[in-house]
């Protein structure tokens, strides 16, 4: 009877006819391993894995601040097996110049976030997913929204009844009588009438960020990172292959690099403030080797000029002001050699040409040319800027500028430096009158580019429309909530609207490299992921590198472009730089 029952159980899976088949198949061919050739020939036959179990854990981002890492678990030919991890980047809004009780507040919710975290991945997540199968990501990431939606819910429900509960104990305010408008006397002389400067938007409220969101981007992405594995092929490639309907692109681009090489801190005793950051774009005729080989010889040179036995570029100062400075009462220059959490040189400058001066400095002791050999970005961070008392941004240590001051001056800063193709956060995102005024002013000559906008996408996205201020084009993070598919259908706005996209590392990062096959897979533009120091951003610069020498391999890798939008142009077509961009001599 067992027998009888087995036969007719393994002619229902049609067994025996598959294994003539196999063995038909594989004997002209003799392979020295026989049974691991019919394992390969019946592995195609066996069920598509599915996901068995999530285990999430506190671990530390580069700075010792608490982040999740999610392990992805499937079931395998019967086995379960453990098929990934990813940690997923922590990302603090909090400024540089924060109060200690900020921060202390900032990170109590930090560590809070991550706990619940772990606990949303370990119980609840790990029950709703279990089954599915890894490689069905729109159903994963659909899971994945429904529950955070409901959470949002619960906790505006929470809010609500302790708002209620509140207003049960709180007494009505006493009415007060109206307040009387004196009368002008007789024959007196008219009130003067004030004249108001145009008031500054306020700033928008900070979205709140959801206690434990970091359980919804960090199981999106493990998942997506489990799919590429279970497919056998790079993660870059089934990001691709994702957003392009699965149809696999001929050709894929690399994403330029913006790399910081210095990190201006804006609560450094020097008076410029309105650079965070300088990077350095290399030529798009260099190959990413090349570019970041040139890259690491102007650090080395800049690390040289800061020396403190270094002579620094720029006006002598007077017999007075050096006699002033050796007695002690000149603020002493900025620390040197120093590497921030960045991955870069911090140092400060007491204005922008003294910066510039200093970068053309280093490029030309080393035989090389800004505006040919190399470009600049600069982040701005403008948002930092704005003092609401007077209404104006301090871009040095006392002066001040309006909005539209603001635009001038970087019209002229452009017409000056050339070589900057790059404006990150010019302006607060308030201030959308003037992002349109510098977009037709500066489209054609440089990237104006949005970042603080952009840090909730969330908030982005309305019906197929992007809700920002006009410019360039943005910069993308994946932290807390944000889900693969919310990227990849941003992604494919941006590119709808002539918008580039720049993929951009969180403050505190891990040794996770799933950022950079994300800017491969959804073609990003730019990738900024920091300076070329600090093993975090490094092992990044490494991966980058590892696809362009696969994709050169392949055959599959296409030049990458530099294309300015013309705002001002009724057409807005996009314009090219051969002229603007010279081609360099290769290395």
């Amino acid at each position: 009877r067992l027998r009888r029952e087995a036969a007719e159980y393994y002619q229902g899976h049609r067994v025996p006819e598959r294994m003539e088949e196999a063995l038909n198949t594989l004997f002209p061919l003799c392979p020295g391993d026989l049974y691991g050739e019919l394992a390969n020939y019946f592995s195609k036959f066996s069920k598509a894995p599915v996901i068995c179990k999530l285990v999430g854990r506190k671990v530390l981002d580069e700075v010792c601040q608490p982040t999740l890492e999610v392990e992805i678990y499937c079931t395998v030919k019967n086995y379960e097996e453990r098929i990934c991890s990813i940690v997923i980047a922590s990302h603090s809004q909090i400024p540089e110049n924060a109060l200690p009780e900020t921060i202390e507040a900032d990170e109590k919710e930090r560590n809070d976030s991550v706990h619940t975290a772990v606990e949303w991945v370990n119980e609840s997540l790990n029950t709703m997913l279990r089954d599915l199968e890894s490689t069905d990501q729109c159903q994963a990431d659909k899971i994945l929204g429904e529950y955070f939606a409901n959470k949002v819910e619960e906790k505006k429900e929470i809010q609500r009844r302790e708002e209620e509960e509140a207003a049960k104990f709180t007494p009505a305010p006493a009415s007060l009588p109206p307040t009387p408008v004196p009368k002008q006397k007789r024959g007196g002389k008219p009130a003067k009438k004030v004249v108001e400067e145009n008031p500054i938007p306020p700033a928008e409220p900070a979205e709140p960020v959801l206690c434990g969101s970091l359980a919804i981007g960090g199981t999106s992405l493990a998942i997506a990172k489990a799919g590429a594995t279970i497919s056998h092929v790079p993660l870059y490639l089934y990001i691709a292959l994702l957003k392009h309907d699965q149809e696999s692109p001929k050709e894929m681009t690399l994403p330029l690099p913006m790399v910081t090489l210095l990190n201006c801190e804006k609560n450094l005793p020097t008076k410029l403030k309105l650079v965070k950051e300088v990077m350095l774009i290399p030529p798009i005729e260099l190959s990413l080797k090349q570019g970041i080989a040139r890259i690491l010889d102007i650090q080395k040179e800049m690390t040289r000029l800061l020396e403190p036995s270094g002579k620094m570029p720029g006006p002598q100062a007077d017999s007075k002001k050096g006699k002033a400075q050796s007695s002690g009462k000149k603020a002493l220059p900025p620390p040197l050699k120093r590497i921030s959490h960045l991955g870069c040189l911090t140092t400060g400058h007491d204005n922008l040409e003294q910066l510039l001066l200093l970068m053309q400095t280093a490029c030309k002791n080393i035989g090389l040319e800004l505006g040919t050999d190399m470009y600049l970005a600069i982040n701005c961070a403008a948002h930092e800027l704005m003092d609401y008392d007077k209404g104006k941004y301090e871009i040095l240590t006392g002066t001040f500028k309006s909005p539209d001051e603001m635009v001038a001056m970087y019209v002229e800063m452009i017409d000056n430096f050339p070589f900057i193709i790059a404006l990150i956060d010019p302006l607060r995102k308030e201030d959308r009158e003037q992002w349109s005024s510098i977009c037709c002013a500066l489209g054609s000559k440089c990237y104006l580019i949005a970042e603080d906008a952009a840090t909730h996408i969330s908030r982005l996205k309305t019906d197929q429309n992007i809700n920002i201020a006009m410019c360039s084009g943005v910069v993308l993070k994946y932290i807390n909530q944000t889900k693969v598919s919310d990227l990849i259908e941003l992604t494919g706005i941006l590119d709808g609207q002539r918008h580039i996209t720049i993929l951009g590392s969180p403050d505190g990062e891990s040794l996770d490299e799933s950022l950079v096959d994300l800017a491969v897979g959804l073609g990003a533009r730019f990738l900024k992921l920091g300076g070329l120091s600090r093993g975090e951003r490094v092992a990044k610069y490494n991966r980058l590198l590892a696809i362009e020498e696969e994709l050169a391999a392949n055959g599959t890798l296409r030049e990458a472009k530099l294309e300015f939008i013309g705002f001002a142009g009724e057409s807005q077509s996009e314009e090219q730089l051969p002229d603007v961009l010279p081609a360099p001599e290769q290395d």
